[in-house]
């Protein structure tokens, strides 16, 4: 019960974190291997994401109400996610992420200078592209983002919100949205696999969820009552925790 109380609690707090900025798993992920060091990556891995799907579901479900964006004209951007993610993980099969996991902290590093210089950046909604050219950017930038989410992961959704604000000109509050729904793709396609495979402790995923959906619920009232600004806040903190966390992992441990 004590190790259900503690990746519940990681969970609640995931959630919050992924519903305003993206990079839950950076609490999540690691909560689970140090409270079960015994279980195989998979499973760990395929619990998460059987629990933070839910929280990505109703943040998702919260923002599609709420906030003004072309919703269809994305739909097909978060397909293109899902197919990316499914990609990067049959790539993982055939090569190794030891590369990327150690160019990553330099590269949040980059997205974490360029956004504290434009101090503007993300604060004013002013899309870039209208119809036919914004879905094939946000196609564009979905299958990249969802072919590193299967190939590695860590910080996905907070590359989907930078790059929507910096190649689409959406605000911090538009991006988080937009990067729900491109989340939620990603996740069913790595759930499918994972299911395939026998590798969700369904009873842990389901405590986990409802903790999870729970934190979404505060963070995406939060980021929706205080706006842009609120969810930029949270993204500079956020990614500068990844950094420290990848650079860890990539050249200390």
């Amino acid at each position: 019960m004590l190790e259900l109380a503690t990746v519940a609690l990681a969970s609640l707090l995931a959630g919050f974190i992924d519903a305003v900025a993206g990079g839950g798993g950076l609490v999540l992920v690691p909560a689970l291997f140090s409270t079960y060091p015994g279980a195989a990556p998979a499973t760990l891995l395929g619990t998460n994401k059987g629990a933070s799907v839910w929280g990505t579901g109703w943040a998702t479900l919260q923002y599609v109400k709420r906030v003004d964006l072309p919703w269809k004209r994305l739909m097909p951007a978060a397909a293109m996610a899902g197919i990316g993610s499914f990609a990067g993980a049959w790539m993982l099969t055939l090569v190794s992420a030891d590369g990327l996991r150690k160019a990553l902290p330099l590269v949040l590093l980059a997205v974490l200078v360029y956004t504290l210089a434009k101090k503007d950046l993300g604060r004013e909604h002013t899309p870039r592209f209208t119809g036919h050219a914004e879905a094939l950017v946000a196609g564009g930038i979905a299958l990249a983002v969802g072919f590193y989410d299967g190939f590695f992961g860590p910080g996905t959704g907070s590359f989907f919100v930078f790059l929507f604000v910096r190649l689409l000109g959406y605000d911090f509050l538009h991006a988080s949205a937009t990067a729900k729904l491109m989340n939620l793709l990603t996740n069913a396609f790595a759930i499918a696999l994972f299911v395939s495979k026998g590798h969700i402790w369904w009873q842990v995923a389901a405590v986990m969820a409802v903790t999870n959906v729970a934190g979404s619920l505060l963070g995406t009232r939060l980021a929706l009552k205080h706006g842009a600004g609120f969810v930029r806040g949270v993204f500079v903190i956020v990614v500068g925790a990844l950094i420290l966390k990848t650079a860890w992992d990539a050249f200390f441990r």
